[in-house]
């Protein structure tokens, strides 16, 4: 049994908007005060579609560390680190290769959809192919039990617990496991140990998920047992043997509110952001001139703010008063689009300006960003090379 751990990363392919911030940066920040958490930047990742303009991964994701730690992400609370710069998921990467059959990655739903949607690239490569194990990979070397996505990176998910299974099942067959576990059940005590062996046996044999949930929080309670103990006894209470790569449970987190300036989701391809640390008077304009209700041709042409792209800002943004004041404004004409608009720029400019001052301070300290990625890399390192000792150990490349 493992503690909870928490896993992101994010591409590093551009500046980052307010649909991150609100999509995904906001979660974080929620995130890092009740888990560990381990936040990093997937440049290798980023080689599986931009794999011809190398040049500007170094720069994003300088820029987008940047932004992190600009919205609040604290380094003394969450390890920051770089991808590529912990080996072992290379490592581990290419030994779950020898295990993943090839139909597992082509069924994968976003794998056909990136390549429609990226058509101007050729993506019929392996590193293609193979990102959504890489993805796999990044999760299970830290042994990451809780990983927040959204709902359309939960097949992601499932095919990182469907690889973590095959796993444990193809390397985890311990030398006299049964006698092994028998050793440890004892260990919990008479009474503990029976009710453990009275859930396993309603999983095994009647399905009860409930015994099995009872089961894991059993052995989550246990003082007397080791970290080997608590592994080999949550396999034998799956009917499984010991488990060296734990399944990743699902954080499910709600989509994005964040509309871009023409409506749709906001989103560098639409061409509708507004940039995290994009200045002022741009996002002014930005605001200023979309679109708004069709039917106001004239100032003094009712609208509906139900059809106005505007709206979905100040159902993010403004207050009840302040919608209240649209609506009524809007619907009657009293007010005009551009008085409209002007909460909205306010709110989203007060949102930022906490946000450019911690970036401008980490601007201006170029030193201190890399102290804390070099601190944040060196932690990951530790934390993959005890999960790849327990790996190289089962696939017997443990020797000499």
């Amino acid at each position: 049994m493992f503690a909870d751990r928490v896993l992101s990363g994010m591409r590093p392919t551009g500046n980052l908007h307010l649909g991150h911030y609100h999509g995904v940066l906001k979660n974080w920040l929620t995130l890092q005060q009740q888990y560990e958490c381990l936040f990093f930047v997937a440049d290798w990742h980023a080689l599986t579609t931009h794999y011809d303009t190398p040049g500007i991964i170094e720069q994003h994701s300088r820029d987008m560390v940047i932004d992190w730690l600009a919205a609040g992400i604290d380094p003394a609370k969450a390890t920051l680190f770089i991808q590529s710069k912990v080996p072992a998921h290379a490592e581990l990467y290419l030994l779950l290769s020898m295990i993943t059959p090839l139909g597992w990655l082509e069924r994968v739903p976003t794998y056909k959809d990136q390549q429609e949607k990226l058509s101007e690239k050729d993506l019929s490569t392996y590193g293609f192919l193979g990102y959504p194990l890489l993805q796999s990979a990044d999760i299970l070397i830290y042994r990451a039990n809780l990983v927040p996505v959204g709902e359309d990176q939960a097949p992601h998910l499932e095919f990182t617990r469907e690889i973590s299974r095959r796993f444990n099942h193809i390397f985890g067959k311990e030398p006299d496991f049964e006698n092994k576990a028998a050793q440890a059940i004892k260990k919990m005590g008479s009474r503990q140990g029976k009710l453990y062996s009275e859930l396993r046996t309603r999983y095994l044999e009647q399905g009860d998920e409930n015994a099995l949930i009872e089961g894991r929080s059993l052995l989550n309670e246990q003082q007397n047992l080791s970290v080997d103990d608590r592994e080999r006894l949550s396999g034998y209470l799956e009917g499984r043997s010991k488990v060296i790569l734990p399944e990743p449970q699902t954080l499910l987190t709600r989509a994005s509110r964040m509309p871009g300036l023409d409506g749709q989701k906001m989103s560098k391809s639409y061409g509708n952001t507004i940039g995290l640390r994009e200045d002022a008077d741009s996002i002014a304009k930005k605001i200023r001139t979309m679109p708004t209700d069709p039917a106001r041709i004239r100032r003094s042409d009712p609208g509906n703010p139900e059809k106005c792209p505007v709206w979905q800002f100040h159902q993010l943004y403004s207050s009840a008063e302040t919608r209240n004041w649209v609506q009524q404004g809007c619907t009657s004409a009293g007010i005009g689009c551009l008085e409209c608009k002007q909460p909205v720029i306010q709110s989203i400019l007060d949102e930022q300006a906490p946000i450019l001052e911690r970036a401008r301070m980490y601007e201006a300290d170029p030193a201190q960003i890399k102290k804390i990625i070099t601190d944040g890399c060196e932690k990951a390192n530790q934390l993959a090379e005890e999960t790849m000792r327990d790996v190289r150990a089962a696939l017997g490349l443990s020797y000499l």
